[in-house]
C-alpha cells in the first residue's frame, strides 16, 4: 500500500500542498511571467495562471490596473494569437499600447451591445483557442457566469482577465488568481492577493512606471 501512494504522488499531475511550486514545474507554459519580480515571486509558477481567469480588483479605474498586465500582454501579442479586450471603459490609446510592447497587429478591440452579449463574447473569446488572452470589464457577473468563462479558458487555453469593482471583494469566485489594488502612501501600487491556488494571501508594492496615457480620454489618462 505505501508502495503504491508513493507511486500515485509521484505522478506528474500530483500537486501537494506544501510544494506550491512543483505543480508549476511540471508544467511548462501553465504560467505567464507578469513581468514585475516581486510580484512573479510570490505567485506559485512564477506569473499568471495561463488557461485560468484572474480577477483584478480595484477602487476606481486610473490605479494601474492594466499596468500590471502590460509586460505578460506584449510577450504574449509576439507569439500569433489574439489579445482581446471586450468592452472595455474607455477607447484604448494605440500609441501607448505599443510603447508598452504589444504587437498592435494582434490587439481586437470589441464594443458588445449589452452586458449579457459582453459575457458571450469574453465566453467565446476564451474557449476558441485563437486568443491568448481575454480582458473584460463585466458590469456584474454571478458565480454561473464565472465558472462558465473559467471553463471557457481551461478550454481554450487562454489567460482570461476580468477586471471588477471593489464590491467583488464580498463574493466569493472560481478565479484561480484575484488580486485587490490600491494606491499605497507612497503613490505605488498595491497589490494583495486575496485568493492563488497554492499561495497564502499577502500583499506587495509594485513600482508600475505611470509616465505614459493609454486611453484617448484625459479625465482618466493612466487607466490603463
Amino acid at each position: 500500500m505505501q508502495q503504491a501512494i508513493h507511486q500515485l504522488l509521484e505522478q506528474p499531475g500530483i500537486w501537494r500542498a506544501n510544494d506550491s511550486h512543483a505543480f508549476a514545474e511540471r508544467q511548462p507554459g501553465s504560467h505567464i511571467p507578469t513581468g514585475f519580480s516581486s510580484l512573479d515571486a510570490v505567485l506559485p509558477g512564477g506569473g499568471f495562471p495561463n488557461a485560468a481567469l484572474t480577477e483584478v480588483i480595484h477602487q476606481h479605474h486610473g490605479l494601474g490596473e492594466l499596468r500590471i498586465t502590460m509586460p505578460a500582454l506584449a510577450r504574449m501579442s509576439r507569439g500569433g494569437r489574439w489579445i482581446a479586450l471586450i468592452a472595455p471603459p474607455f477607447v484604448p490609446y494605440p500609441p501607448a499600447l505599443a510603447a508598452r510592447g504589444l504587437d498592435l497587429s494582434r490587439v481586437l478591440v470589441v464594443h458588445p451591445s449589452d452586458h449579457s452579449q459582453a459575457l458571450w463574447s469574453v465566453e467565446q473569446a476564451l474557449r476558441t483557442g485563437t486568443c491568448a488572452a481575454v480582458l473584460a470589464w463585466p458590469k456584474h457577473c454571478d458565480d454561473r457566469s464565472l465558472r462558465r468563462l473559467q471553463l471557457a479558458a481551461e478550454a481554450g487555453n487562454s489567460l482570461g482577465m476580468l477586471f471588477r469593482g471593489a464590491e467583488a471583494t464580498r463574493e466569493s469566485s472560481p478565479a484561480a488568481l484575484r488580486l485587490h489594488l490600491a494606491q499605497t502612501q507612497q503613490k505605488r501600487l498595491g497589490v494583495r492577493i486575496l485568493k492563488c491556488r497554492g499561495a497564502s494571501a499577502s500583499t506587495i508594492e509594485l513600482d508600475t512606471g505611470a509616465n505614459a496615457a493609454t486611453h484617448e480620454q484625459k479625465p482618466l489618462p493612466l487607466a490603463l
